[in-house]
């Protein structure tokens, strides 16, 4: 159902806090013209966890408006409660989101059996496709590979998004899964090597600041050309890295800004990057020749 380059969209803040409406819209219009497959709101990427449940139910129902069936919409709708994961799922549902991206629930730390209730309960609450989210540097929870496979025959359950960037991990989740889940990377450096095992794309960061890069190396891998997707991989690597020499997002949202698509706003807990790691990143951008 989902395939390619996904972009985990970055939340554009105004100078006074609220959302920049027109700079997500002006985000969108760009990624669908350079080639992004799918777009995901309201993910890590996006600062969900700032954003209180009226900001994140209209920064869904904007997308989706923005976007206007040209591509996929995935909304982000995890929480660390199942009850309030459902709210959310239900709220995306009514906005006619394509499928709910639902992050492994964080900090309460529950085991594979409690992660297979929390996702099964969803799954029966909201009848809409659910992507997995299996990010345990954010949650400090692992889904493992036969966990995955038992949701996998929850037919609503469609993909899952793999950000351990263990590679034995997916291999096995894909062993074992077969063609009942779409396997996605969830970290831009292990996109490539994802797709050589039998995944199908990637939820990206990067794609955020090169959507058109990302977009070709995913449709080259597919389309068999490997030499030519592991060139545009090995280019992007300087890239990938620079993603996160600072948490998420703060890196891709200062490249933004030093590409003239956002301002440079960010909610506390997160703030501005730290001078010797901008110039660093701006090195980076002009390399790619992103920036002047």
């Amino acid at each position: 159902m989902f395939k390619g380059s996904i972009v985990a969209i970055v939340t554009p803040f105004k100078k006074d806090g609220r959302v920049d409406e027109k700079a997500l819209g002006d985000l969108i219009d760009w990624h669908i013209k350079q080639g992004t497959n799918a777009i995901v709101p309201c993910g890590t990427t996006g600062e969900s966890a700032t954003l209180d449940y009226k900001e994140h139910y209209r920064v869904i129902r904007f997308t989706v408006e923005a976007v206007n069936r040209r591509v996929p919409v995935i909304a982000g709708t995890g929480a660390n409660a199942t009850d309030e994961t459902i709210m959310i799922t239900k709220e995306a549902k009514k906005a006619k989101a394509d499928a709910a991206l639902i992050v492994a629930p964080y900090y309460n730390k529950p085991t594979q059996e409690g992660l297979y209730r929390h996702y099964r309960a969803v799954a029966e609450a909201v009848k809409m496709p659910i992507v997995l989210y299996n990010v345990p540097g954010r949650t400090a929870v692992n889904m493992l590979p036969p966990t995955v496979a038992r949701l996998a025959e929850i037919k609503n359950i469609v993909a899952i998004k793999e950000a351990t960037g263990d590679m034995k991990q997916v291999s096995e989740v894909i062993r074992l899964c077969g063609d009942r889940i779409t396997v996605l990377s969830g970290d831009d450096f292990t996109t490539l090597p994802l797709m050589a095992l039998g995944g199908k794309g990637v939820i990206s960061v990067s794609a955020n600041v090169a959507p058109k890069q990302v977009s070709d190396m995913c449709a080259l891998w597919a389309a068999g050309r490997f030499d030519e997707a592991r060139a545009v991989h090995y280019k992007l690597e300087p890239l990938n890295a620079s993603m996160f020499i600072e948490t998420n997002p703060i890196p891709v949202k200062t490249a933004l800004a030093m590409m003239g698509k956002i301002k440079e706003e960010f909610r506390l807990p997160l703030c501005e990057m730290a001078a010797s790691n901008r110039d660093k990143l701006k090195k980076v951008l002009k390399d790619l020749k992103l920036i002047r």
